[in-house]
């Protein structure tokens, strides 16, 4: 696999093909991910759950994902890496700098904040210095006890309308990418197709550019699996077959189906 940069994902957009995105936190599953052909890494804050076993992302720290990030940078060549600014860590632009500096001085090629209209400037101010930005709309876990759980979010017209309003903003702000977490399959679509940057589905129907899921949750290793995931150790012998198969499964479109939308 050849190295994989955001002028790779552009290109897929531009050209219809879908691509895999996975959590990955370590070096060892960072290999495997790369052999498998997958070619974007997410070291999300999800660690925070599967990994340190919180009962949300809120408690990790700037530390714990910069030292994650140089795990997987250690573990891999090809696979574009964004890392995620944890919670309260780009609370003002000045923040963000300086949170997303340590990211990508630790391996990250791209860092990924959550939120809309309130992060335009940081978007800009980070991509301005060099930092490109992966944006996160729909349910944002950061924002869980705002939000009152883990909700599909966008399904009265009202918020759909501010989604898709939002993307179009952080778009012309400077974002190169795009995640929509559990949103409504259709409001998804139409997002993608408003854009012009790749956009990444998780809970988001088939619509979009691309797909991103847990590690975790993708192996069954999870305690519960959310309706969005499927388990690909289910049909497979070994770990390696099951990442093989989660990113043919996007590629050719066959994931998600129906029953992991909404």
């Amino acid at each position: 696999m050849s190295k994989v940069t955001i002028n790779t994902l552009q290109a897929h957009k531009q050209a219809g093909e879908k691509f895999a995105v996975i959590t990955t936190y370590d070096a060892t599953f960072a290999h495997l991910v790369e052999q498998a052909g997958i070619e974007v890494i997410l070291v999300g804050d999800s660690l925070g759950m599967v990994l340190q076993g919180h009962q949300s992302t809120l408690p990790v720290s700037n530390d714990d994902m910069a030292y994650h990030i140089a795990s997987v940078s250690r573990g891999c060549d090809a696979p574009l890496i964004i890392g995620d600014l944890p919670f309260g860590a780009y609370n003002t632009c000045e923040q963000a700098l300086a949170s997303s500096t340590v990211l990508m001085q630790s391996g990250a090629h791209m860092v990924k904040l959550e939120g809309g209209e309130w992060l335009l400037g940081t978007i800009s101010a980070l991509v301005e210095r060099g930092i490109p930005v992966c944006a996160h709309l729909g349910l944002t876990p950061q924002s869980v006890n705002t939000l009152g759980g883990y909700k599909v979010q966008g399904r009265e017209q009202s918020q759909a309308e501010q989604i898709l309003e939002d993307a179009k903003r952080v778009e012309a702000a400077g974002a190169s990418l795009l995640v929509l977490e559990c949103v409504p399959a259709d409001l998804a679509a139409q997002i993608t197709q408003s854009l012009q940057i790749p956009v990444i589905g998780i809970g988001a129907g088939a619509g979009t550019d691309a797909q991103v899921l847990v590690l975790h949750d993708m192996l069954g290793l999870s305690k519960r699996l959310p309706k969005f995931v499927h388990n690909f150790m289910d049909s497979q012998s070994n770990i390696q077959a099951a990442l093989s198969a989660y990113n043919s499964a996007v590629q050719d479109g066959s994931f998600p189906g129906p029953e992991h939308s909404f």
